[in-house]
Formats: C-alpha cells, sequence, structure tokens
C-alpha cells in the first residue's frame, strides 16, 4: 500500500523525502539524488501506461487515478512512498485516492508567508502571482513532460483535505519550520507512525545520524550545484536549469515578503494559520 508524503508546493516535501530516501534506499545513510528518486511522484504520466489510459485526455487520468494505484499496489513488495501536491478530493466527481489504497499519509505544512517567495523563484512569478495562486480554490497544478495534472486547490484547501485521514488514524502532520529545527526528533516521530501503520520498523540510530547530517540544507545545496538534479525547473529566459535549493530556512517572510502580500495572506488563511501556530 502507499504512504503518501503530502503536501502544497514549496512546503518542504523534497527535504522529507531527502531523508527518507536515504533511510530506506542507501546502505550508509548518506544523502544522494539517485536515492530522492526512488520516492517519485503520483501521478506521473507513466502510471497510466500500463493501464491503456489515453494520455492525451486529463479526465481520462483523474477517472483512472484509482486504478492506476490499484495497478501499483497490485505488484508485490514493501510499503511504497510517493509524494504528492494533490489535494485529498474528488475531481470530475472522481477520488484522487481511497482507503483501499492508502496505508497513511505524512502531510507537511509550511507557513504560508514563507511559502510566497519561494514558489515565486520556482514558477517565475511575481509575488502577486505567487499570493493569488494560494489563495486560488479552484487551482490545477498544469502537466509536464513527465507530471499529470492534479488539483491542488489553494494552500488552506490541501491542507484541510488531507485531514479527513485523521479520523482512521492515517494522518501524520509535519511542520516544515519543526523538522528543520528538530529534524532527529520529528523523524523519530515519523517512524512511530509508521510503525502504528504495521511497518514495523528497527531504527538504525547510526544510520540516522548520517541521514540527519548529510541532509542538512547547505550540504544539498552544494550538491546540486556540482550535480544535476532533474527536479529543478528550467528557466524558459535562460534555458538552463532553475536553483531548487534557494533559500531554505533562511527564507523569512519578515524580510521578503511586502506589507500587501503578508496581510492578503494573513486574511485568506487566518483560520488554519491560528490553529498552527503562524498567527
Amino acid at each position: 500500500m502507499i504512504v503518501w508524503l503530502a503536501s502544497y508546493p514549496k512546503s518542504g516535501n523534497t527535504l522529507l523525502r531527502s531523508i527518507l530516501s536515504s533511510y530506506f534506499f542507501s546502505n550508509d545513510g548518506k544523502f544522494n539524488f539517485e536515492n530522492l528518486y526512488q520516492i517519485t511522484q503520483f501521478p506521473l504520466l507513466e502510471h497510466f501506461t500500463s493501464i491503456d489510459v489515453d494520455l492525451n485526455e486529463d479526465k481520462a487520468i483523474f477517472k483512472n487515478s484509482i486504478n492506476a494505484q490499484n495497478f501499483i499496489n497490485n505488484k508485490k513488495g514493501k510499503v511504497k512512498f510517493f509524494k504528492t501536491h494533490s489535494s485529498f478530493s474528488k475531481i470530475d466527481g472522481y477520488n484522487f485516492t481511497d482507503l483501499q489504497n492508502t496505508l497513511g499519509v505524512i502531510y507537511i505544512v509550511r507557513d504560508p508567508r514563507n511559502i510566497v517567495n519561494s514558489l515565486a523563484h520556482h514558477y517565475n512569478f511575481s509575488l502577486d502571482e505567487a499570493t493569488n495562486t494560494m489563495i486560488d480554490k479552484k487551482k490545477f497544478m498544469s502537466r509536464t513532460d513527465k507530471n499529470a495534472e492534479v488539483f491542488a486547490g489553494s494552500w488552506n484547501f490541501n491542507y484541510n483535505s488531507w485531514k479527513n485521514l485523521e479520523r482512521n488514524k492515517k494522518y501524520f502532520l509535519i511542520k516544515y519550520e519543526d523538522l528543520i529545527k528538530n529534524k532527529k526528533s520529528i523523524i523519530l516521530k515519523v517512524f512511530k507512525f509508521l510503525n502504528s501503520l504495521g511497518m514495523k520498523l528497527d531504527i538504525d540510530m547510526i544510520k540516522l545520524n548520517k541521514v540527519i547530517k548529510t541532509t542538512e540544507f547547505e550540504k544539498m545545496k552544494a550538491k546540486e550545484q556540482k550535480e544535476t538534479f532533474t527536479e529543478a525547473m528550467i528557466d524558459e529566459k535562460t534555458g538552463k536549469r532553475k536553483i531548487f535549493f534557494n533559500l531554505g530556512p533562511k527564507n523569512d517572510w519578515r524580510t521578503n515578503l511586502d506589507k500587501k502580500n503578508k496581510e492578503k495572506i494573513e486574511k485568506a488563511f487566518s483560520k488554519e494559520m491560528e490553529e498552527l501556530g503562524y498567527l
């Protein structure tokens, strides 16, 4: 079955993937991009080729999301981790996923005021465009040459949608800010959650310590400067890949976000931000 690593875009999902992939898919606990790619995104277009879906039709992909997951889960093997920015919702009347395919979800959330700048950098948006994108309740993430279109919704819709799995004890919430400050303790809680889902992990603390050390932001940033990170966006103006590991923990809305967009974010998401302790 699938454990979803779900989040709104630019919320720290790649950091979580980096940690978990380094622990589960390396021998020595050292971070590298090849292991990171072991946890892919869903939905990729390739997930639908095996079930004969017309890849030119977005509605056909929405309709067959669960069929694709059924196909994935019919393959014998261990628990499968998938990253997604999709909301846990229906698109054109069809569910993104269901309880038969979902073992659990680890949802990572980030102060939306700090997402604005990251979103703007990643997608070549202005701060106004990034803010409006986050507030757009009907927002779809466009397909790429590899990724299928997904319905993300607004920042708060995405966050609230996955909370519905809490009643089934399949939901674990991580705040990006806590993961940065207390990486080891948060990951140990993640392992405890995975054990509650039936994974029965024997924790290797020596390996985990190496994971913690090699997934420090500055080390991953330095690695990107030396190697190609294929998930980084191509800048349409230069034709070169943009820096993915840009500011990380140094991205502070207090200095990077103008008053107008700050207030717009706080007004739109006041309920959830208060709930999460961001206000």
